[in-house]
């Protein structure tokens, strides 16, 4: 069984132009670098800077978001290199087909297909806490018995049937078409990037010095959930993993590393692009670059409002206003919010709905799943059933208790990226590079392993679940994939 077959990049272009598979090219540099943003920003502003601040690192959670950016960037341009040089749809899972054979992409995509769809999941979870908040604000309020509910309140049977509104409504519109999805898409980041700054600026008024006392706090006892790392850093250095402390720190990076999972997806889109060699890389660092900057700012504003031990992490901006006496604001907030999760969720199915396309598309998943519409140029079947299973994984689990699952599917696809820009360096010189990663295979390597230390932080339960995951993804490869393979059924 040849597992490790490589798909050649001129096959891959070559797919493109098949009719039946083809997806439209509208997109622009500006699109793609919304995209991006729209993608990036929601939930680590809205969601995750309370409860990592809270519980993990305290202010300091300002540079776990700079710990995660590094190691973000440094997969970013390998991302680059690739969407530019092989501008098809897949993403990860196309880059290492070409590179580090057929069993390695599948994996990819498995783990993209972890990463996304339970990231919109996640953060249609988010956005339902949010628009409770909003509506509880406004005086209208919303049935506890059907909104979200945490795993200390969460029991079996319960519906979150806003989240599973949101991705209704967001499935439909993705079917429509992508240049739609994106038209919608450049109204609520504008909205969601006013409110970023508004938060910023106005936030600024009530910061209070002594809140940063200590910036980073002491140590308080052990890590409830240790992750693969700790152990060994115990047994080489003598050091007890804690929440708090620079341990603390590191840990709350690999947390809110979730925070700039969205940037990837741009790339998923290479094969909608008009001009991929040029505007994808701009989009994929330009969306970064600028996520990272907001991230800080709003980071450091929020525990300079509250003292982190205070800060509420199911709605920390929203509720740091009203903490200062400003709870016009905070309706304000917590409106910008609904607006800016929406953006994610739709991004993330869009990039879920790319990732199955793309393995549809080579075989690996039955192919006429993934043939697209000749209306609307999209691939309606997988859409509504990413839309279906996204939205019972939000409405029927408990808020909290997907995140670090999402986190080792992206850091999985991250890590074996990285390592396939020097494989293809390698094989095929020969190929134009419209971008190309500095330093290589220095900065490959490093990425590669920031993202695997980043894994091993994440707690044991979050790896079992992922090895299950990744079991399920094994069975269905050999069972069915690597048998109706394209490359296996055209030789």
């Amino acid at each position: 069984m040849n597992v490790l077959r490589t798909k050649s990049i001129e096959q891959s272009l070559r797919d493109t132009d098949d009719p039946e598979y083809q997806l439209k090219k509208k997109l622009t540099a500006v699109d793609l670098t919304v995209f991006g943003i729209g993608v990036v920003i929601g939930a680590g502003i809205f969601t995750l800077t309370g409860q990592v601040a809270a519980t993990y690192a305290g202010p300091a959670v300002a540079i776990s978001f700079v710990i995660a950016a590094v190691c973000c960037a440094l997969a970013a341009i390998c991302y680059a290199e690739f969407a530019s040089t092989v501008p098809v749809a897949g993403s990860a899972y196309t880059f290492s087909y070409a590179t580090l054979g057929e069993l390695v992409a599948w994996i990819i995509g498995w783990d993209l297909v972890l990463e996304l769809m339970l990231g919109a999941s996640v953060v249609s979870q988010g956005w339902s806490t949010y628009l409770v908040t909003f509506l509880d604000e406004i005086g209208l309020g919303w049935p506890s018995a059907i909104g979200p509910a945490d795993a200390e309140h969460f029991q079996w049977g319960h519906l979150n049937v806003a989240a599973v509104l949101l991705v209704a409504v967001l499935t439909v519109l993705v079917a429509v078409g992508i240049k739609e999805s994106l038209r919608v898409n450049l109204v609520l980041v504008a909205v969601k990037l006013f409110i970023v700054l508004f938060v910023i600026v106005a936030g600024l008024f009530y910061v209070s010095g002594a809140n940063y006392s200590p910036f980073i706090p002491p140590s308080s006892g052990p890590i409830s959930s240790d992750g693969l790392a700790q152990p060994l850093i115990q047994a080489v250095l003598g050091i007890k993993p804690q929440t708090f402390g620079v341990l603390g720190v590191i840990s709350a990076a690999s947390v809110v590393f979730f925070a700039y999972i969205g940037f990837d997806v741009v790339a998923t889109t290479a094969e909608e692009a008009r001009d991929p060699q040029r505007d994808l890389p701009r989009g994929i660092i330009a969306s970064l670059a600028i996520c990272t900057v907001l991230y800080i700012a709003v980071a450091l504003v929020i525990t300079g409002m509250v003292p982190y031990d205070k800060i509420d992490p199911s709605a920390a901006l929203a509720t740091a206003f009203r903490d200062v006496g400003q709870g016009g604001f905070a309706t304000v907030i917590a409106a910008g919010a609904v607006a800016g999760l929406t953006t994610v969720v739709m991004t993330l199915i869009i990039g879920t709905v790319r990732v199955v396309f793309a393995m549809s598309r080579d075989g690996l998943l039955p192919m006429g799943f993934g043939r697209t519409n000749p209306t609307t140029g999209t691939p309606v079947r997988i859409t509504v059933t990413v839309g279906i299973l996204i939205a019972v994984v939000a409405g029927v689990t408990p808020i909290g208790k997907l995140e670090e699952m999402v986190n080792i599917g992206t850091l999985t696809a991250f890590a074996l990226v990285s390592i396939a820009v020097p494989v293809l360096r390698r094989r095929r010189p020969d190929l134009t590079r419209p971008f190309r990663v500095p330093f290589s295979p220095v900065l490959p390597i490093l990425a590669a392993l920031i993202c695997v230390y980043l894994m091993l932080n994440l707690s044991i339960e979050t790896w079992l679940r992922f090895v299950v995951w990744m079991a399920i993804g094994f069975v269905i490869y050999f069972g069915y994939g690597h048998r109706h393979s394209r490359l296996s059924t055209e030789r």
